[in-house]
């Protein structure tokens, strides 16, 4: 029965860890005011027809903190490449020089970055109730180990471990967003 507690809080511990990784990158692409290439990650070109990441295209870099560039390695692609951006509705013009694409990130207002600031805490909220639900089924878990043999006090103490776990991943959301918060509101 203990190996079975064992498989169950690594398992809780290995999914809200995949929830932190996937709020890492939900945070990635709310961009702060510098220029950060994650934004351009959900981009999709035309390629011969087929939707195609734009990492896939082009060689997408950050010069300098307002600009990213995007070298695409076929001349031909720079209209595609365009447009994928603007239908990305991402809020940036693309600009190109017929070699390749400058985007230039403008300065937030203080508005904007309020707004910004709202999506990632809407982001953590979210992991934070994933967090939750993975301990909740830990528990539910370790109830019906319960019923079938496992002692009371064994009980007691896999669902104290799994609370540890989630107050450890609550904190380093809560990390995740503070750092994020002041990301975009430094000016």
């Amino acid at each position: 029965m203990q190996e079975e507690v064992e498989l169950v809080l690594e398992d809780t511990k290995e999914q809200m860890g995949k929830a932190i990784e996937h709020l890492d990158y939900e945070l990635g692409k709310i961009r702060a005011g510098k220029a950060n290439p994650k934004v351009l990650d959900d981009v999709r070109v035309e390629y011969f027809g087929t939707p195609t990441p734009l990492s896939q295209v082009a060689s997408v870099t950050v010069p300098d903190p307002r600009t990213i560039a995007i070298r695409p390695w076929e001349k031909n692609m720079i209209p595609a490449i365009e447009r994928a951006i603007m239908a990305a509705n991402l809020g940036m013009n693309p600009d190109n020089n017929g070699e390749m694409i400058r985007i230039l990130v403008p300065v937030l207002t203080e508005e904007r970055r309020r707004d910004l600031a709202k999506m990632a805490k809407k982001a953590c909220e979210d992991s934070r109730i994933a967090v939750r639900n993975m301990r909740r089924d830990a528990i539910e878990e370790f109830k019906k180990m319960k019923k079938d043999g496992l002692a009371e006090d064994a009980q007691k103490d896999a669902e104290e471990q799994a609370q540890k776990i989630h107050d450890a991943f609550i904190k380093k959301i809560d990390e995740l967003y503070a750092a994020k918060e002041k990301d975009i509101m430094t000016v």
